[in-house]
């Protein structure tokens, strides 16, 4: 019989494994730049970083300590505390988006199921959604609190677009809601075995998500708050040192997240279809649930990368045209077609 971990056991557990993702989601952020330099230079003819390591592998690391020795300047003309809090907001928030994915099957081990999910919280969506929101307030801190009129610019530009693409999201993602009929990404994601994977039942669902998290993360063609051709740098101009390397490692980390969210809504997260019936040891199968769990995260990784470097940067009216008057009209289309279908499927409505 199996047991759920309780009291000082569990309490340990959890730190542990907060403590885990916390690292492992700063250590895949900073092999993404390595990654990001790599694939920007395959898809130039360029062979990219090759001096730090062995073809470059600790070129992360001696641009952490870059960050690191780079002199600190704080404009005399900013409003210092909200200077300082902006990056350490949008950090933060990146950060805890972690907290309700679940990376894998539970460990078994000494008879006690040990899940490899932070926390399980049955309005796990939500919670996404809103640590999400909040973020924005980092950008909008940093580019206010510098006092300087391309960083106000790119921040402005940040908060409108991240508004405007928000609303797009959350409707697809209620129509996934309601095709799962949980807020629980655990439930979504154990919904998934075989090949149930929510992408056959919403793939307009999917493509608005996955655009919209590529505006969200600002990333191209989205990347207009720190447009360099227009703002020099956008909301962190006035940045240095690791403050700005906090703006630009939470880019990262958020890409990270992004697919990992992606992966378990439409994906089947850490499910791979016949994984059962070749393994049945629970650890094992924890085990390689974790591998192609990452697998389809770097997938969505890659493909972040290769649209970066592939297609041009919007002008700005057509990102406010895309998000209004496409993504949002077709996010209401498809939650006008699932509602019946739900419904009828429940024997809630009748023809």
């Amino acid at each position: 019989m199996l047991l759920v971990i309780s009291g000082t056991t569990f309490i340990i557990y959890k730190v542990i494994l907060a403590v885990a993702v916390f690292a492992v989601s700063l250590g895949v952020a900073a092999y993404a730049t390595y990654g990001e330099r790599k694939i920007a230079a395959f898809l130039q003819d360029r062979v990219g970083p090759d001096r730090a390591g062995p073809f470059g592998l600790l070129q992360p690391l001696a641009d952490g300590v870059k960050m690191f020795m780079k002199e600190e300047i704080i404009p005399t003309v900013s409003n210092k505390a909200l200077f300082i809090l902006g990056p350490s907001l949008f950090m933060i928030t990146a950060l805890l988006t972690g907290a309700v994915i679940p990376w894998g099957p539970d460990l078994v081990i000494g008879g006690e199921r040990y899940p490899l999910q932070v926390t399980d919280v049955n309005i796990g969506v939500l919670y996404l959604l809103g640590v999400v929101s909040v973020g924005v307030y980092g950008i909008m801190l940093g580019g206010w609190a510098s006092n300087n009129k391309y960083s106000l610019m790119g921040a402005l530009r940040a908060s409108s677009q991240m508004i405007s693409y928000e609303i797009a999201m959350g409707l697809s993602v209620i129509a996934l809601v309601m095709v799962t009929g949980t807020l629980s990404l655990r439930e979504i994601a154990d919904q998934q075995t075989s090949w149930h994977w929510n992408i056959i039942y919403q793939p307009l669902g999917f493509l608005i998500f996955f655009i919209c998290a590529l505006a969200e993360t600002n990333r191209a063609p989205f990347d207009l708050p720190e447009c360099e051709t227009e703002l020099v740098g956008g909301y962190h101009t006035e940045y240095s040192s690791m403050k700005l390397g906090l703006f630009l490692f939470s880019e990262y980390i958020n890409m990270f997240i992004s697919s990992a969210v992606m992966a378990t809504f439409y994906f089947g997260g850490y499910n791979m279809p016949f994984i059962g019936r070749w393994v049945s040891d629970p650890n094992w199968l924890a085990f390689w649930g974790v591998i192609f769990f990452f697998g389809k995260i770097i997938f969505f990784i890659f493909t972040f990368m290769w649209i970066r470097w592939t297609l041009p940067r919007f002008r700005y009216d057509q990102l406010m045209n895309l998000g209004w008057k496409i993504l949002i009209p077709l996010a209401i289309f498809n939650l006008a077609v699932v509602t019946p279908l739900i419904m009828l499927a429940f024997g809630k409505l009748k023809f």
